[in-house]
């Protein structure tokens, strides 16, 4: 009897975990299907999921008809500046794990109160520091304030206090220097916070759209994200060019993900976090 009911209850945890999953993927598989659907099909009802023509002319249109090709090279410059990021990060939170020095701890909590502050909040004067040094109307006026995050230094501190500090300690006492240390000790090991920080920040430079929508006063130096949000006031009768912009800002991001999706899991698993 107890075998049955544990069967039973693993059918219908199954069942609902592959309802819920179902019900979370429709809507990007709507997207997906509606993006290469011709425009007569996305209008037509009742709607189908399936295209009984599909075309790429709708990315096509994007990238000549809609200057989504500049967009498009906009966003991947401000994602690489953005990951420059990452190595900083990763040095701050190396020196807050191993390094003991005076005021460590009120830096490392100023670093964790930047974490309360919303953006919006440091978003005029983070504007009047950018154009003081003439960075507004840049592409790294774009990428700059998200270079660092205290959320990503915390991260790295989290995870770098684990690393043995006896291994660190021999290295030294080998002749190895600091800079010897973390590229070729720490930061090898760190391989899976290293990911998580990846993905993160690829993630919010990628989906970036308020900041360059400030910043940016030329629509040569949009984004993709304030491209689809051009894309939607200017041609709200036709879905399926709305569904490729969707499209073509959503699929990238999905494709990090299951990319490093293993080494997400271990990262936050061995940093502690929830």
């Amino acid at each position: 009897m107890r075998i049955t009911s544990r069967r039973g209850l693993t059918v219908i945890a199954g069942a609902v975990l592959c309802f819920g999953a179902s019900a979370t993927a429709f809507p990007f598989l709507w997207m997906i299907s509606g993006s290469v659907k011709p425009r007569p099909e996305s209008v037509t009802s009742p709607p189908r999921l399936l295209p009984e023509a599909p075309t790429f002319q709708n990315f096509a249109r994007l990238f000549a008809e809609m200057d989504f090709d500049r967009y498009l090279v906009n966003t991947i410059v401000v994602v690489l500046i953005s990951m420059i990021g990452v190595l900083l990060m990763a040095m701050a939170g190396y020196g807050f794990a191993k390094f003991r020095f005076r005021g460590r701890g009120l830096m490392f909590f100023l670093v964790l109160a930047t974490m309360m502050i919303p953006v919006q909040v440091t978003m005029i004067p983070t504007y009047l520091v950018l154009n003081g040094v003439r960075l507004t109307d840049t592409l790294a006026g774009v990428a700059l304030p998200g270079l660092v995050s205290g959320f990503g230094v915390f991260l790295f501190r989290q995870f770098m206090s684990a690393v043995p500090t006896e291994m660190i300690e021999a290295a030294r006492v080998d002749g190895a220097g600091e800079a010897h240390i973390f590229w070729r000790i720490v930061l090898p090991l760190s391989r899976p916070v290293m990911a998580v920080q990846i993905v993160l920040t690829f993630i919010g430079a990628w989906n970036s759209f308020l900041w360059p929508l400030v910043v940016a006063g030329d629509e040569r130096l949009y984004t993709l994200s304030v491209g689809v949000s051009l894309l939607n006031r200017q041609i709200a009768t036709s879905p399926s060019l709305q569904m490729a912009g969707a499209t073509l800002m959503v699929v990238p991001v999905l494709i990090v993900f299951v990319v490093f999706q293993r080494h997400i899991v271990q990262g936050f698993t061995l940093s502690g976090l929830k």
